[in-house]
């Protein structure tokens, strides 16, 4: 499910407090539930994110990428075992620890930094990159997407590339079917101040609670996804908008397609759910 319950009472202006808190409180889980042992068992083993995009990926052979939100590092690692220098940030330093560990055991050279999002060019000193990497479900935890644009462009060389794969903003907008199975966009499409809710588990299988269940989320339109894009001085591309997403926001109204994807059940040309963006820096 998408959310569990509304948190009103919740002042958003402490955003970053509040879903760090939730972030480290999910590591223990992801660690349990990523799945690395596949990783440590084979060299070729990719990630479900990276290998649902390689048609859409250009050769990585030599480059130098950075991997921005990179939370445990099974995307960051998948990139680097298509052949390419990475490095990785992210604000949980025990998500870190985890993507340490792992790049470690797969015998991989990732250097990974801890810093927000927003302070990333000051975390790499100011070091320029060949591409960017931005996976599924990062832009949603960022209140300014024209910040998020520029510190894209910051971190990347003239004609270095952002690549992303992100939920669609419709998905965002959307809340748990009603008991009639009807799907209804509730919560804002277009920037916002931020919501908070209250989701007790995370999208991994586990047993138990989240010892931090608030989280504090932003939506962020295309038209302004883009024109951020644009004002930060790169040209979109490629975009394309997808029937699947690699998990289930939607309870009962999904299905499970193979891959790691997630479908509507029925429809499937109702909704986009999540898209993928390639530009570069002109």
């Amino acid at each position: 499910m998408l959310f569990r319950s509304v948190e009103h009472d919740t002042n958003t202006e402490n955003w970053r407090a509040i879903n760090l808190a939730n972030w480290n409180s999910r590591v223990g889980f992801h660690e349990a539930g990523y799945g690395l042992d596949a990783f440590r068992s084979d060299p070729r083993h990719l990630s479900d994110v990276v290998r649902f995009d390689l048609p859409r990926l250009p050769r990585l052979e030599g480059l130098n990428g950075v991997h921005l939100q990179c939370h445990i590092g099974t995307d960051t690692l998948s990139l680097a075992r298509l052949g390419a220098r990475m490095s990785g940030l992210d604000f949980s330093e025990p998500a870190l620890d985890v993507a340490r560990r792992l790049a470690a055991d797969c015998g991989a050279t990732i250097d990974y930094r801890a810093a927000d999002l927003y302070d990333a060019p000051a975390a790499f000193e100011g070091a320029a990159f060949d591409f960017v990497f931005t996976g599924i479900g990062a832009l949603c935890w960022l209140p300014d997407i024209a910040g998020w644009a520029r510190t894209v462009a910051a971190m990347l060389r003239p004609g270095g590339f952002l690549f992303i794969r992100e939920a669609h903003p419709v998905t965002w907008s959307m809340t748990d079917p009603r008991p009639d199975g009807l799907l209804v966009m509730e919560y804002p499409y277009f920037e916002h101040s931020g919501l908070a809710f209250i989701e007790p588990s995370t999208y991994v299988e586990h047993e138990g609670e989240l010892a931090a269940p608030v989280q504090v989320v932003f939506n962020h339109g295309l038209a302004e996804i883009f024109n951020a894009l644009w004002s930060a001085g790169l040209h979109i591309e490629l975009f394309e908008e997808h029937r699947s997403l690699p998990w289930n926001p939607l309870g009962d109204a999904m299905a499970d397609i193979g891959g790691g994807e997630w479908a509507l059940r029925t429809g499937t040309d109702r909704l986009p759910l999540s898209y993928t963006l390639r530009a570069v820096r002109q």
